[in-house]
């Protein structure tokens, strides 16, 4: 018989979120130089790739949920085509192409995962791949894809225990505080204070009970969360449709942005995501909106997974809310509030707070599910996630990968999506947004330089005392009003 496998709660969550105007699918592009050899590409997905049950197994519903179930058809030249773009060829019509794949559901009836080596114009060929996010998370998949590069080794690989049927029944209690305990027992970045939090709930029995009361209303998280303040309402918000558009931006040297980080005593995240914001407000005083005050609030997904994870797929994150300050006009103000909020963001728990609340509510009604999503998704309006790739240029079937995006899924009624990769000692960005919402998601990903390269231009042109004094900083920023390209 096929074997089976229970679908952990986390994941089911993950597979009950798909809408048609959201899907739920992890979107990548690998742009080579020159073209991949087919035979050696298949050889290694077969040999690396599906070494995962995961990859060769379909869902199957079942009273008590869902089930990773061995396809008796799996072919995998249902899996990995090859695609020829139309017309010229050129990077507008393979983020054309891309944008399509984003708005098609992957075939529910297969393993949710697929891949098209695409032949381009733009001196190689491109590889995109997309896998539903119930099979991984980002991190997960993202080492999947680079451990198959020529002379490198295979993660090692750790399915599931394989029976005909594992069941572990869990309460929505354990089931809400099992993957916190795992992740806070492992975690050695964690605070002494997020300690005391999290012991604090334990001990508290009628406190811990409000957080585990999923299928009967809000949780206490949800519950906290309902006191924060919608975001400002842009041209980014509204009712996604089902049409999508991506949109990547040219590379930017790490050296770079490191070297400036250094001198402005800024972490390299804390520069990109000022950026991110610099460009997002530029894209709105071009289109004639009002920028003044405006904050932007971005689910920013946090790596939970520990070093035994290493091999492992399924869902092992949080998600922290953070506020981008798009209303601030000035580039080293906006950089400075930037850090400071991050670094408030380190002494939250809301990252292992939400992987426990999806956990249970994978375990409880769909219905549930999609109300507690909704409202969380209603108090953002972007997607924001931040992976570091490999620092050295790597091959695949005998081409050198040049630039890789990837994009996360957006929930609810949220409709971008920004992506940041480092790879190769270069930084990349990667947008994709909603048809109807920004048609020209290319306009904002153009700014993301010219919003780090004000920041360069300040550091070389500003007096010293005040690059290093974030209140001196603010104190200016009412009078200065930043260039938009």
């Amino acid at each position: 018989m096929p074997r089976q496998e229970r679908m952990t709660p986390v994941d089911t969550a993950w597979l009950r979120m798909d809408r048609p105007n959201n899907l739920m699918q992890i979107l990548g592009v690998m742009l080579f130089d020159g073209d991949l050899d087919y035979d050696r590409l298949r050889g290694i997905i077969e040999q690396r790739m599906l070494a995962y049950d995961r990859f060769r197994q379909l869902v199957q519903r079942d009273g008590a949920g869902y089930r990773w179930v061995d396809d008796p058809d799996f072919d995998l030249d249902q899996h990995l085509r090859r695609a020829v773009l139309p017309g010229r060829g050129d990077k507008a019509e393979l983020e054309r192409f891309v944008a399509d794949l984003a708005s098609t559901a992957l075939h529910p009836a297969r393993p949710l995962w697929e891949m098209h080596l695409v032949d381009t114009q733009m001196g190689g060929q491109a590889l995109i791949v997309r896998f539903h996010h119930s099979i991984a998370d980002g991190i997960a998949l993202v080492s999947v894809v680079l451990s198959m590069a020529d002379d490198t080794l295979p993660l090692p690989v750790t399915n599931s225990k394989r029976t005909e049927d594992a069941d572990h029944p869990e309460s929505p209690f354990s089931a809400l505080w099992q993957p916190m305990t795992r992740a806070m027992q492992n975690s050695w970045e964690l605070s002494n204070s997020l300690w005391g939090k999290y012991i604090d709930l334990l001990g508290n029995p009628a406190r811990a009970m409000k957080y585990a009361r999923v299928g009967g209303g809000m949780t206490a998280e949800v519950a906290k969360l309902a006191l924060m303040p919608n975001d400002s309402t842009t041209r980014f918000k509204g009712n996604p449709s089902s049409v999508k558009r991506v949109a990547w931006s040219e590379q930017i040297p790490l050296p770079e942005v490191k070297a400036v980080g250094k001198v402005l005593d800024a972490s390299v995240n804390d520069l990109l995501l000022s950026s991110v914001a610099g460009a997002l407000r530029a894209y709105l005083a071009d289109c004639g909106d009002p920028t003044d005050h405006v904050e932007i609030r971005a689910l920013v997904p946090v790596n939970l997974r520990q070093p035994d994870d290493m091999g492992k797929l399924g869902n092992r994150f949080g998600m922290v809310t953070l506020e981008l300050p798009v209303g601030i006009a000035n580039p080293l103000a906006r950089l400075y509030e930037t850090r400071r909020r991050m670094q408030a963001l380190k002494q939250s728990y809301q990252p292992v707070l939400s992987l426990g609340l999806l956990g249970a509510a994978g375990l409880g009604p769909k219905m549930v599910q999609e109300e507690m999503l909704d409202f969380l998704a209603n108090k953002a309006t972007a997607v924001m996630t931040n992976v570091p790739g490999p620092q050295q240029a790597i091959e695949l079937a005998g081409a050198r990968l040049r630039q890789p995006f990837f994009w996360v899924p957006q929930s609810g009624n949220i409709g971008m999506g920004v992506s940041i990769l480092s790879y190769n000692q270069q930084v990349q960005f990667g947008l994709i947004t909603d048809k109807k919402m920004v048609p020209d998601p290319e306009r904002i990903v153009s700014r993301f330089a010219q919003e780090f390269e004000k920041l360069m231009m300040l550091v070389l042109m500003e007096p010293w005392e005040l690059l290093n004094d974030p209140d001196l900083i603010a104190a200016h920023h009412a009078c200065y009003q930043a260039p938009t390209a």
